[in-house]
């Protein structure tokens, strides 16, 4: 099972995907409200895997993968994003993520790319 960081502006969906993980046996090892918080804690913490949300305030989720890559070239970072976000996605997949998830969350997604990217 992975330690996962649960990174979304959003307390209702860090609280969402935090639930579909732990009744999954994930354990959620750190939660972040924005891409700053989220390079800070991922230094911190050092999670197995990072759910990153793309559109937050203060540095978006790109920015923050980038700063976390260069910190951790080995991490391993799913994009969460909204349907009509594509670049993002492209920029985030080009910069190193591992896998995307599309708002609203399925938790069978959810979970399959925890799964995928601890492969």
């Amino acid at each position: 099972m992975a330690n996962v960081l649960v990174v979304d502006d959003a307390a209702f969906m860090r609280m969402t995907i935090k639930k579909m993980l732990e009744s999954e046996g994930h354990k959620v090892v750190g939660e972040a409200g924005n891409g700053v918080e989220a390079v800070q804690k991922y230094t911190e913490l050092q999670p197995d895997v990072v759910t990153l949300d793309i559109t937050m305030p203060e540095m978006n989720g790109v920015d923050a993968l980038k700063r976390i890559k260069e910190y951790d070239p080995k991490a391993k970072v799913i994009m969460c994003s909204a349907m009509g976000q594509q670049v993002m996605v492209a920029q985030a997949i080009q910069s190193g993520a591992k896998d995307f998830i599309v708002k609203p969350f399925q938790q069978d997604r959810v979970v399959a790319a925890i799964n995928r990217v601890m492969g």
